[in-house]
């Protein structure tokens, strides 16, 4: 047998373990219960401490792309931290980050502002080709949303700490790249990690520098934007619009101030989930990958924060 625990408040452990069995039939599957043995753990987000009774731990599998609840924590020694990557993931990060820009390239927020006052008012279309869109952060999600929405017809450009190559998509790297990406856009979409460099890095000053007027979309981190100064930039129309999907406190607390603004769209941290039937073939080998003494799939580097 193979023990694994299993620790997520969102995700179905009934479906993620039978999911895995199918593919590592071997697999005993726990949700808690004693420690001895677990050789695997797959997670989102455990609480402090969380890591401490398992002292046989070989693998840990993050139960999504970011992994900054696992780096720098005390109670995990160094051993493979693998996240997930699944063509499901990535389909679902797509549609969503296409849809919100969309959303403001086509005055749809305007048109259901009208719907509201049960005003009829004909907005102008205008080509894509001339809605200019920075993706902040290429890698597997990012890298192809940004080619989807170049798919689209958008004018895109993509960031990234290392220089990457998207066909139709413009490519800047450096903190000239990230200022001149930030500068130029209509809509700034962000899909960085949360690293000790990417920590507030939307801060007061970053907003100023966008284009009056521009929309913010996240669905990377909460932790990249300074969710107070944001605030302020919704308020006095220097950012036009957000969309946001992640926050600094989940569930967002009734009284958050984005719940009463006319320009903020949120959702509840849903633009990109992992189906269980899709991820388990290489969670499974990634497992037997380990104990045979090999890097797992889609392996962490502690230090980068990805």
């Amino acid at each position: 047998m193979i023990p694994l625990v299993f620790y997520s408040d969102f995700d179905d452990a009934e479906a993620w373990e039978a999911a895995l069995k199918a593919h590592l039939p071997e697999l005993d599957f726990r949700v808690g219960g004693d420690p001895g043995g677990v050789v695997a753990a797959l997670v989102w987000k455990p609480p402090a401490g969380f890591f401490v009774p398992y002292r046989d731990l070989k693998l840990v599998v993050n139960l999504g792309a970011g992994v900054d609840s696992l780096v720098r924590r005390d109670d995990l020694p160094p051993l493979p931290i693998s996240r997930l990557n699944d063509a499901g993931m990535v389909q679902l990060m797509a549609s969503y980050v296409m849809h919100a820009v969309t959303h403001y390239a086509r005055d749809f927020h305007l048109m259901e502002r009208n719907r509201l006052k049960r005003v009829w008012e004909y907005i102008h279309p205008r080509a894509l080709s001339s809605h200019r869109v920075s993706v902040m952060g290429l890698g597997e999600l990012g890298g192809a949303a940004a080619a989807a929405l170049a798919g689209m017809g958008y004018d895109v450009t993509g960031w990234a700490r290392s220089a990457k190559n998207i066909p139709g998509v413009r490519c800047l790297s450096g903190a000239e790249g990230f200022a001149r990406a930030l500068r130029e856009a209509d809509t700034v979409v962000l899909m960085l990690p949360l690293t000790p460099d990417t920590t507030g890095v939307i801060d007061a000053a970053a907003l100023s520098s966008m284009k009056p007027g521009a929309n913010l979309i996240n669905v990377g981190r909460s932790g990249l934007v300074d969710e107070e100064a944001l605030i302020a930039a919704l308020r006095d129309g220097r950012i036009a619009e957000a969309t946001l999907d992640v926050f600094n406190e989940e569930p967002l607390p009734s009284g958050h101030p984005f719940w009463a603004m006319e320009n903020v769209r949120i959702t509840p941290h849903i633009a990109s989930i992992t189906v269980p039937e899709g991820a388990a073939p290489d969670v499974a080998e990634s497992i037997r990958r380990v104990l045979r003494g090999e890097a797992p799939l889609y392996q962490v580097n502690p230090a980068r924060g990805y």
